[in-house]
Order: structure tokens, then sequence, then C-alpha cells
């Protein structure tokens, strides 16, 4: 069972570089590979060095490292990144060093190079490619049931399958799907569509309490995830039904695991429905 970092380890990871990186000059951009999962920007040390970061923030899945240049540095964790924040020299699978005046050294660390790192000028939201595609924040005020009844008007689809749809809600991945559906009591068979507005005025609030339980937590532990200070997350020990196969709902039934688009996906028939 293998899952990427999700929208709360990277919210975590967010949160974690501020107080290392805003406000601070990048005095050294240095990176140690020509790529991850694509190369990185050719042009990444010359308009960051010397640049000082003005804001950290997260879109999805994805973190954005502001300067006050008005460039981005976009980083997506893939399936093993983390940021090592302790400094030192770097380690074989150190792949881009960020050095600032105050003497931190931050290093992306990647060992399966899923990750990926790009660069855009001026406002990210509207100049980089993913970002105009995707649906409303989930912990935002604009993603409600009156939203999400809408988005699934005519979806026969799985609702599992719609709310990992990146176009239709940001950031929402595999573990924190199965747990609001469960919590919410939906099968995440149900087709899209078919799921009533009463059902939804009770999943949008589930899947809002789910994230910000497993923010509060650090995130969930992966195999390969820890925050930039080298913490575990700790949500995974209140998981509902992830990587539970075979244990007690809290129903009494029996959570059962089966595959949907090639994903693990964990709920309990007796309630969920």
């Amino acid at each position: 069972m293998r899952d990427m970092p999700e929208l709360p380890e990277v919210e975590t990871t967010v949160r974690g570089l501020a107080p290392f990186l805003e406000g601070q000059r990048l005095t050294s951009v240095i990176t140690f590979r020509p790529d991850l999962r694509r190369p990185f920007p050719a042009d990444l040390a010359q308009r960051l060095t010397g640049a000082t970061v003005t804001a950290l923030s997260r879109r999805a899945k994805y973190g954005v490292i502001s300067t006050d240049r008005h460039d981005h540095m976009i980083f997506h964790l893939g399936m093993s990144g983390r940021w090592r924040t302790e400094g030192g020299a770097a380690g074989k699978h150190d792949h881009l060093l960020l050095e600032t005046g105050a003497g931190h050294r931050l290093f992306l660390h990647d060992p399966r190079r899923f990750g990926s790192v790009d660069l855009v000028s001026g406002d990210p939201l509207a100049s980089f490619p993913a970002f105009v595609t995707f649906g409303p924040e989930p912990l935002s005020d604009a993603f409600d049931a009156a939203y999400l009844a809408q988005a699934l008007v005519g979806r026969r689809a799985p609702i599992k399958a719609m709310l990992l749809d990146q176009t239709i809600v940001a950031g929402l991945g595999n573990i924190y799907v199965c747990e609001a559906l469960n919590m919410a009591r939906i099968s995440p068979l149900k087709p899209a569509a078919d799921v009533s507005k009463a059902k939804l005025a009770v999943l949008v609030p589930a899947i809002k309490a789910v994230l910000a339980a497993a923010i509060a937590a650090g995130g969930s532990t992966l195999r390969d995830f820890l925050s930039p200070e080298g913490d575990l997350g700790y949500f995974a020990k209140d998981w509902r039904v992830y990587g539970r196969e075979g244990e007690s709902c809290e129903c009494g039934g029996t959570i059962a695991r089966i595959v949907q688009s090639g994903r693990s996906t964990f709920y309990c028939p007796k309630c969920q429905r």
C-alpha cells in the first residue's frame, strides 16, 4: 500500500518551512541533478538567488514559495519527497538546496524522484497550467454542498472517483476521501449523481473535518513522509477505515478493501450505502 503525501502533508510541509524561509533572502540555490520527474527550470538559480521570500502557500497538493521578484517556485512532493531543514551536507537523495542569509540550509529530499519543481512569474493561480484547471479548495467557503451538488449533476462515475477529480475539488487524495465517505456513510461505489443533497450536506463537513484533523495531527505517516523538522504525522492512528481491511468499523461491520481505478478503496459495506 503506497499513497503519496496528500493535502494535509503538504500543508504541514508549508507551515514547517515558513519559519525558515519567510522574510529570508535566498543566498544560494543549487540543484544536484538535472531533474526530478521532469527537468528543473534552467533559470531556477539565476531567478531565485538574491530574492527574498515573501510568502509560502499551498494550492491542492502543491507548495508555493513566493519572492519579492514576483517569481513563485511551485513544488510537488511526488511519492517520497520532503524538505529537510536540519542543514548539514547534501545526502544521496537531496536534489535541491535553498540557503538563506540567516544560514539555514533546506534540502528537497526525494529518493524516488517523482516530485517536481516549477518556476512561474506573476499570479501563479493564473499562470501555472495545473492551477488553472483546479476546482475550489476543500477547506474554502467556495466548497459547499450546493457547489458539489451542481458539480455532480449527471455524473455517473462513482462518488469516490469524482472527489478525486481535481477539476471538481482540488487536493483531495485517496486516504482522506476514504475517511470522509465513511464518516458520511456513503458508499464509494455509489454513482455521484445519485448521492442525495441531504447526504452531500453531510459529506462536505466530513471532508473538512477529516482534513482539519489530519492537519492538526501533522498529516499521516506513510512510508516516506516526514515533516520538514523530521517529525512523523500522527493522523494514521485515527484512520477510520483506510488500511484497516478485515477490522471492525465503528458501526460493527467489517471493513472491506476493493480496487477502483487502480487505487485501494477501504469502506464498510454495512453502513456505507
